[in-house]
């Protein structure tokens, strides 16, 4: 299912050539385009996580790939600047909720104990969606007059048709809760559910059970606004990696270009085998976590002043820094919120960090126009480490060995 939201994201990047020689959209009306997605994402991703803790997984899961897939599908008759903001602003209110609901469905299934590695391996997604996502992609691309549509409508078109597929698959295949896994041993859902109702119990003793109380609390406000910063630069090389490349070999996107784009993703997949498992088996989370930022604006700052294969290593640290650095974010939140104050709290979180998807592509082109070439890497590269920042001075509320901290506002 994340592969498929991910490329459902990162197919914009990868058509931005084609589709803007073919409809004449204009460089800032593809960012404004491609950003607005994640305004509908925001406006609808907490009621979307209340309904989905309401209807269950199943259900709500299965509507949210059948409506986005369908959205999706009409990318292929945008022809202006108008229907290009239009389609791209309804896709974001059908995907919304789908993110947090993964990651508040997970909490129903694994301990604390668990969790960074299930993040871990929940979040390499992403990076096959776009090992296997880019080399397909520039192959649609090339197959321009294929019954009467361009390359870029056929990635569209597949990628639409493929999502409401697995959408009706959802539906069938999920399980909401533990007690309802026949596939389980009566001891093993009995163990299962006894352990996550013991953490459920000792977060509402310490206070993060009750949305208004969650709502409220301050550190919401810093994990919101760590986890902005790291969007920003996430999908800072989400959208213009593929362009970025296509400049370092100076050819057009296409399937060579997808297969070098591939190369920062496969070595961000192999980084989160290890790297979130290792950050919760050594219990210094908050130290990986950290350390993952400032990777991610060393390389990339460093990316665009560096020989073609250098600046392709940097993106390689700073494409496995976000990779792996989500999943440690996520360990801190998940594990202080608990029932509706987990899910509001976390679709909270996700709605406000992924205007940093809304930001980053607005940002690098402003910094471009107003600075230099450069100037939009370097902004983008401020984020994380200003990110970095922020994670660490919340080290007092949620130490790093897991424990909780009733702060007065809620506790």
């Amino acid at each position: 299912m994340y592969v498929l939201s991910f490329l459902d994201r990162a197919n914009i990047a990868f058509a931005k050539q084609a589709f803007q020689s073919a409809t004449g959209v204009t460089d800032i009306a593809f960012a404004f385009g491609a950003s607005i997605f994640f305004i509908g994402y925001a406006i609808f991703e907490f009621p979307s996580n209340l309904m989905l803790h309401k209807f269950g997984a199943r259900r709500w899961m299965s509507r949210i790939m059948i409506s986005w897939g369908i959205v999706a599908s009409c990318m292929l008759f945008v022809m202006t600047d108008a229907s290009f903001v239009a389609v791209r602003l309804l896709l974001g209110a059908m995907e919304a909720g789908f993110f947090p609901g993964a990651i508040l469905y997970m909490t129903y299934w694994f301990p604390a104990k668990a969790r960074g590695r299930i993040f871990g391996v929940f979040y390499i997604g992403a990076p096959l969606a776009m090992i296997f996502g880019g080399p397909i992609a520039g192959a649609f691309l090339e197959m321009d007059g294929l019954m009467g549509l361009q390359g870029w409508q056929w990635l569209f078109l597949i990628e639409g048709v493929a999502t409401v597929l697995f959408g009706f698959f959802v539906w069938w295949y999920l399980t909401d809760h533990p007690a309802d896994a026949h596939w389980l041993t009566e001891e093993e859902r009995t163990v299962l559910a006894e352990e996550i109702a013991t953490e459920d119990q000792a977060k509402e003793a310490s206070g993060h059970v009750k949305l208004g109380q969650a709502l409220k609390d301050p550190l919401l406000l810093k994990f919101c606004a760590i986890y902005f910063l790291i969007q920003v630069a996430g999908y800072g090389l989400t959208y213009y990696m593929p362009s970025q490349i296509a400049g370092l070999l100076q050819m057009k996107i296409g399937l060579t270009v997808g297969f070098v784009t591939a190369i920062p993703w496969t070595f961000a997949t192999i980084a989160a085998f290890f790297y979130p498992p290792l950050a919760v088996k050594l219990n210094r989370r908050m130290g990986f976590g950290v350390a993952a930022l400032v990777i991610v604006a060393i390389g990339l700052s460093a990316s665009g002043n560096l020989p073609p294969a250098w600046a392709v290593l940097a993106l390689c640290f700073a494409e496995a820094g976000v990779i792996c650095g989500q999943p440690v974010f996520w360990t801190f939140p998940s594990g202080y919120y608990t029932g509706y104050a987990a899910a509001g709290s976390l679709a909270v979180i996700n709605a406000v960090g992924n205007l940093g998807g809304f930001c980053a592509p607005n940002l690098k082109v402003w910094a471009e126009l107003g600075f230099g070439p450069n100037a939009g890497l370097y902004a983008l590269a401020a984020a994380p480490f200003i990110g970095a920042i922020i994670l660490y001075s919340i080290k007092s509320k949620v130490p790093a060995d897991g424990a909780v901290e009733a702060p007065a506002a809620i506790g």
